[in-house]
């Protein structure tokens, strides 16, 4: 699987490190990047959540908000 976060390009807003230590209940995992942790303050801090059907999901880098708009659905799926 390839990453939206692994690109050549200088690194857009919001790919730096969003774990900062936390871990537990202020801990999510990303739906695009499945299985990749987030921090869910820092990516909310950073714009890097998008809000779905009542829920809010939040993302591992700038590259993931998009790909989640193209398909909210299946990866809303993913965090079931």
């Amino acid at each position: 699987m390839s990453s939206c976060c692994s690109t050549s390009a200088p690194a857009p807003g919001g790919r730096e490190n969003l774990l900062d230590g936390t871990t537990g209940a202020d801990m999510t995992t990303c739906p695009v990047m499945t299985g990749t942790p987030v921090n869910k303050a820092t990516a909310e801090a950073a714009g890097l959540f998008r809000d779905y059907e009542g829920e809010r999901y939040y993302f591992c880098c700038a590259g993931c908000g998009p790909a989640f708009d193209a398909d909210p659905a299946k990866h809303a799926a993913a965090m079931a």
